[in-house]
């Protein structure tokens, strides 16, 4: 099964942090499930570390790449059909990392693993 990861997920992955929910890390643990970072999802890790709101022990470049190749996780490119999808979505969730990856789920038609209560309520699949 194929899914994406948020920000946050990621995140609490490769920190080893309590908060992620057993399903969400059996899930990722799973060999056989093909995990996904979107661009969408590095940019906010850019942008936070950028402006101290993120410490990471690397250089965010290096530090998602990284993960990337150890977990063996796949990048998702944005697509311009994804951005220009913004346009479809109700006004649920104001994040636009968040929604970028709701239209990233939809249009390639796989879950979210996300603990976001907002990104829910959009007619997505959540794993958590």
């Amino acid at each position: 099964m194929k899914a994406i990861l948020d920000t946050q997920t990621f995140l609490w992955w490769n920190m080893g942090d309590t908060q992620l929910s057993e399903a969400a890390r059996e899930f990722i643990a799973d060999g056989s499930n093909e995990i996904f970072l979107s661009a969408a999802s590095a940019w906010e890790i850019a942008i936070k570390a950028a402006r101290g709101k993120l410490v990471l022990p690397d250089e965010p470049a290096k530090y998602v790449a990284e993960r990337l190749a150890l977990h063996r996780f796949q990048a998702l490119p944005i697509q311009i059909s994804h951005a220009l999808h913004f346009y479809a979505l109700p006004e649920i969730h104001r994040d636009p990392f968040d929604r970028l990856l709701v239209a990233q789920s939809i249009l390639e038609d796989v879950p979210i693993l996300t603990a976001d209560v907002h990104i829910a309520r959009y007619e997505v699949k959540t794993i958590w």
